[in-house]
């Protein structure tokens, strides 16, 4: 990884946007369901915000770092990430996090290609960062699931959190064993209170290195997020869900749950909390077979809507190899986690 200035792929991005036509009018053409409007707004308006969001979490990390705010945007996080070697700009990371992913990505990106920080502390911040991701979407379902399912949709949201803060655990364990003791740098405050001319220069820095690495970013991006869609508007993902779901349910679950493990992630997210908030109304399975559908449910459906969703994002902003090593690797321990945490509800209870 080549630290500081990139040049600007124009060449590349080219050839990228030339292969994206293609794989979008391929799929305009081949595939019945995909119509311009669909593609207009479920295709176009998405990627561009997304690539906002990126652009955004790059100018912000840089700036963060050259006015030296990172430290102060850390507090909050830093006795955990002091703990766990990580320090103070992969603590800012995790703070921005709690607002957008995809910043603090961005973020972690910036600060790595500068050579501040190493890419174990990029892969361990990541994962921490599946802590304040749990949040940020806590609030759109837990008021939609909690009143379908009561009790056993408690028990699947405490689940999900042990399983969450478990990993948290484990990843600054591992970061206070096996990382070194990072070189912190210390801010005076006068550092803190710039002079129009300081700001200048920081601007002028950030304009000289964000074309490189928004088009290395775009490169990729483009091309897999719209193969991403083609294929999933071919109705891949939901065949995988459907395949898996019937496979697991039969060799695991109850054939009762089918209806919660198939609904609840093949379709809308709601939709199988819906369903074993009706089954369970009307004594067909029981609460604890309710959990256990609806883990089963997650861990068959998300590591597909992870590479749906995140795949695009995480290879754009990072490299193939690190965006697709870094998601599965972080899938990996979700599943093995939540499987720990459900398997010991399911003994215990």
């Amino acid at each position: 990884m080549k630290h500081g200035k990139i040049k600007p792929d124009y060449r590349g991005l080219v050839i990228s946007l030339l292969i994206s036509f293609i794989i979008i009018s391929g799929g305009i053409y081949l595939i019945e369901t995909i119509t311009f409007v669909m593609v207009l707004n479920r295709l176009f308006i998405p990627l561009i915000r997304l690539m906002a969001f990126i652009t955004i979490g790059l100018v912000l990390g840089q700036y963060l770092e050259l006015s030296g705010l990172t430290k102060n945007l850390s507090t909050l996080a830093r006795p955990l990430f002091r703990f766990g070697r990580l320090g103070n700009r992969c603590g800012s990371a995790f703070t921005t996090a709690f607002v957008s992913g995809v910043a603090a990505n961005s973020m972690l990106l910036e600060f790595y290609q500068d050579g501040k920080i190493s890419k174990k502390q990029v892969y361990l911040t990541n994962f921490v960062n599946h802590l304040p991701a749990y949040f940020l979407h806590l609030p759109t379902t837990f008021f939609i699931v909690l009143p379908l399912t009561g009790k056993a949709g408690l028990i699947y949201f405490s689940i999900t959190l042990l399983a969450t803060l478990l990993r948290v655990f484990m990843f600054l364990i591992y970061g206070h064993i096996f990382l070194a003791q990072p070189q912190e740098y210390h801010l005076h405050v006068s550092r803190m209170e710039e002079s129009t001319k300081e700001k200048k220069k920081i601007w002028q820095s950030i304009r000289k290195k964000l074309p490189g690495r928004i088009t290395k970013v775009f490169i990729w991006i483009l091309p897999i997020y719209i193969f991403i869609y083609v294929i999933n508007a071919a109705g891949l993902f939901k065949f995988l869900n459907s395949a898996l779901s019937n496979f697991i349910v039969t060799k695991i679950v109850p054939a009762e749950s089918l209806s919660v493990v198939i609904l609840s992630f093949v379709a809308e997210f709601t939709s199988g909390f819906a369903a074993a908030g009706a089954l369970l109304a009307s004594g067909v399975i029981t609460v604890k077979q309710t959990v256990i559908a609806l883990l089963t449910g997650n861990i068959i459906a998300f590591p597909i809507r992870a590479i749906r969703h995140q795949l695009p994002r995480y290879i754009g902003i990072f490299s193939p190899k690190m965006g697709t090593g870094m998601l599965l690797m972080g899938q990996f321990f979700r599943i093995s986690s939540i499987i720990f945490i459900g398997v010991g509800y399911y003994l215990l209870f």
